[in-house]
C-alpha cells in the first residue's frame, strides 16, 4: 500500500524527531561519562612528551631486563614461550639494528653489539595513525601519545605493516589461554589493566594509565640504573631538554620523516 503526501511527511516528522532525542541522550551520556573520569589533579602532563635512553647507562648488555619484566607484569603482556608467538612492549635489539642507518666504521666499542632498548617510537608523524582504517590507533592531540584501544582493532595488521620500527605485536594466540602443560600464558593479571584477546595488535602506550595518575612510566622507575628519562619536549626547562642540550642524540631512522619522540644519548 503506498503513502500520501501527508503520510510521508507525517512519518518523516516522527523519525527527525527520534533521531533529535537520540542525539540529545547521546549528549547527556557523553556529558555522564565526563562527569564520572574527571582527571586526577596529580596527573603527569605534558605538551609532548619525550623519553631519553642513556646507552652508556643501560646494562642491557649485562642481562638486565628490570624494565621489560616491570612493563610486561604492569600491562599483562603474555609469554607465549616460542619468537614466533612473541607479544612485545619493550625489547633490547643490538646496536646496528636498532641504528642500521648509523654506519660509522670508528664506533664506540663500547656500542658495538650491544643491547639496546626499543619499544613504540610515539611518532610526531606516526605512519600507524594513518593507516588504521577504525581509528583503533590515533594519537592524543594533548601530549603525543600513540594509543591504542584494543576493543576497535580488528587484526587487519595494516599499523604493523606501517610501522618501521617493528613496536607492534599481533596476537595470534589467546593471550589469557593456557600452554600445553596448563600454565597460563599471563603469570599474574595485573587486574588494574585489561587483558586483550586474539586478533588483536598490541604496543607500548607510554604507560597512559600510570601518568594519569601521577606515576612514572614502569620502565622508568624502575631502571636501577636511571638510564631512562621522561619529560616534556616542548618545555626548555625539563629533563629531557637538559639532557638533549648537553649530549649528542640519536633517533631511530629519522630519516623516513616519523619525527620519533625516543632519542638516546651515547
Amino acid at each position: 500500500m503506498g503513502l500520501d503526501r501527508r503520510d510521508f511527511l507525517r512519518i518523516a516528522g516522527l523519525g527527525a524527531v527520534s533521531c533529535l532525542a537520540a542525539k540529545a541522550s547521546t549528549r547527556l551520556l557523553g556529558a555522564g561519562r565526563k562527569a564520572q573520569t574527571l582527571p586526577d589533579p596529580k596527573a603527569l602532563r605534558a605538551q609532548r612528551w619525550a623519553m631519553v635512553v642513556d646507552l652508556a647507562k643501560c646494562k642491557g648488555k649485562s642481562g638486565c631486563r628490570e624494565c621489560i619484566t616491570a612493563c610486561h607484569a604492569e600491562h599483562n603482556v603474555p609469554d607465549f614461550g616460542n619468537p614466533k608467538d612473541e607479544i612485545k612492549w619493550i625489547w633490547t635489539e643490538p646496536y646496528e639494528q636498532a641504528f642500521p642507518d648509523q654506519e660509522n666504521e670508528f664506533v664506540q666499542d663500547a656500542l658495538k653489539g650491544q643491547d639496546v632498548l626499543v619499544f613504540c617510537n610515539h611518532c610526531a608523524n606516526p605512519p600507524c595513525v594513518r593507516v588504521c582504517p577504525t581509528q583503533a590507533t590515533w594519537k592524543r592531540a594533548e601530549d603525543g601519545v600513540v594509543m591504542m584501544d584494543w576493543h576497535r582493532c580488528i587484526g587487519c595488521r595494516y599499523c604493523m605493516a606501517a610501522c618501521p620500527y617493528g613496536s607492534r605485536s599481533f596476537n595470534w594466540r589467546d593471550p589469557r589461554g593456557t600452554d600445553a602443560q596448563g600454565r597460563p600464558f599471563i603469570r599474574q593479571i595485573n587486574k588494574n589493566f585489561p587483558t586483550r584477546t586474539r586478533g588483536v595488535v598490541e604496543k607500548c602506550t607510554l604507560c597512559d594509565e600510570r601518568l594519569a595518575k601521577g606515576l612514572l612510566p614502569a620502565c622508568v622507575e624502575t631502571c636501577p640504573e636511571k638510564a631512562l628519562t621522561l619529560g616534556d619536549l616542548d618545555d626548555p626547562q625539563s629533563a629531557v631538554r637538559e639532557i638533549l642540550r648537553s649530549r649528542f642524540a640519536i633517533r631511530r631512522k629519522p630519516a623516513l620523516g616519523t619525527q620519533p619522540q625516543i632519542y638516546y644519548v651515547v
